[in-house]
């Protein structure tokens, strides 16, 4: 065996290519917003366990950021992807947002952050509790100065009792914030105590109760990320929009195509993929900023099929492929995840991972790459 091979589950011996034939780009592209959900780095020599508090390992998590901007993609912080609420408690979270903020202003990089309500118990909320939280956290942002971005909340979800109490408490918020902020669709499918957001379990009802939102309060909304996994739904939304509010896709299975666009429009980009595929998704934008479109199918092209691997049933799990691949790419020296989430996801379905991403040219160090996933399937009982 080379130093490039790995014996995967099964019995099948793979050869890493590795490299990456993608360069820096020399700005952000001018086409398109784009950020990448980032993942956080936990601290592998503390008590990382399900129900622990959250221990960071900070230095390498900014690091994996900075690698971020010098791609020239925005940073989207402590949103589903850093493990919010599966994990990363509110404590970690606030300091998370602090430093990054902070990072972002060093570097020039562009950041939004996560506000959510994961500060108040599990169980029944009021209301008026989820408002004070969402409020709560929509300052500590503000603090940070990063955008903000009003996520999906499970209290909320449990608590409303139709599109009326969404509407109450989404306009107290958007009245309350002082530059545009960006709303966030989390579908079920990411996250099923979302079941039903905005007030309807029927997704054209609940797209109605959104419109009215945004053009209600249009001057205070930058944009809305939609994570449903439906291209149609979200061209369907896309449309419906008021002129001059963005529609940032996070759907990590038709990007290449909603972000591409039509004669009508196009979508930004707000994805978690984007952090496993950040030197890929960088060249695909600049190809798209000249007007390339053959390069541009032909970049994203490979990673279609990482992403939708990595974003597979169950998807909430995704979070764990997206560390797996951060740890063989050689951005952090472990594969531990906080609440000890690195358990979510089977050795099978992470050695299908590994090849795709090789395909797709996102390893850019074969022997590191082969090195680290040999030591991970010897522990989960493949003999290499």
């Amino acid at each position: 065996m080379t130093a490039a091979e790995v014996m995967l589950p099964g019995g099948r011996r793979h050869r890493l290519a590795g490299g990456s034939g993608f360069a820096r780009p020399d700005a952000p592209a001018t086409s398109r917003i784009a950020y990448a959900a980032a993942h956080v780095v936990a601290d592998p020599r503390s008590e990382n366990v399900p129900g622990a508090p959250a221990a960071v390992d900070w230095d390498t998590t900014l690091a994996f950021r900075r690698h971020l901007w010098s791609y020239g993609l925005g940073v989207a912080e402590a949103m589903d992807t850093a493990q919010r609420g599966m994990g990363l408690d509110y404590p970690a979270t606030r300091e998370l947002i602090r430093r990054s903020a902070a990072e972002a202003r060093a570097v020039g990089g562009r950041i939004v952050a996560g506000v959510g309500t994961d500060q108040l118990p599990v169980g029944p909320a009021t209301v008026a509790a989820v408002t004070a939280a969402y409020a709560e956290q929509l300052d500590d942002v503000r603090a940070a100065a990063a955008r903000p971005v009003l996520m999906c909340s499970r209290h909320l979800a449990a608590a409303a009792r139709g599109p009326e109490d969404y509407l109450r408490v989404y306009d107290e918020l958007l009245g309350a914030a002082d530059e545009p902020v960006v709303l966030h669709w989390l579908g079920p499918m990411f996250d099923p105590a979302l079941t039903g957001y905005w007030g309807a379990v029927d997704l054209d009802l609940a797209a109605d109760t959104v419109i009215e939102l945004i053009k209600a309060r249009q001057s205070k909304v930058d944009g809305i990320k939609v994570s449903l996994l439906d291209a149609d739904r979200e061209v369907a939304l896309r449309r419906r929009l008021p002129a001059g509010v963005r529609l940032y896709t996070g759907d990590d299975f038709h990007y290449p195509e909603l972000i591409r666009g039509d004669e009508v429009g196009h979508s930004d980009a707000l994805l978690g993929v984007f952090a496993a595929i950040a030197p890929a998704a960088a060249a695909a934008l600049a190809a798209l900023d000249r007007g390339d479109l053959t390069a541009y199918d032909e970049i994203f092209g490979p990673t279609v099929p990482l992403a939708r691997h990595l974003f597979a049933a169950p998807t909430w799990h995704y979070k764990t492929g997206i560390v797996f691949l951060a740890w063989l790419a050689g951005h952090q020296d472990h594969f531990t995840m906080v609440g000890g989430a690195q358990s979510g996801r089977s050795p099978a379905h992470l050695a299908t991972l590994l090849t795709l991403a090789d395909a797709a040219g996102l390893l850019p160090d074969a022997d590191l790459a082969a090195a680290r996933a040999r030591a991970f399937f010897t522990v989960a009982g493949v003999e290499q």
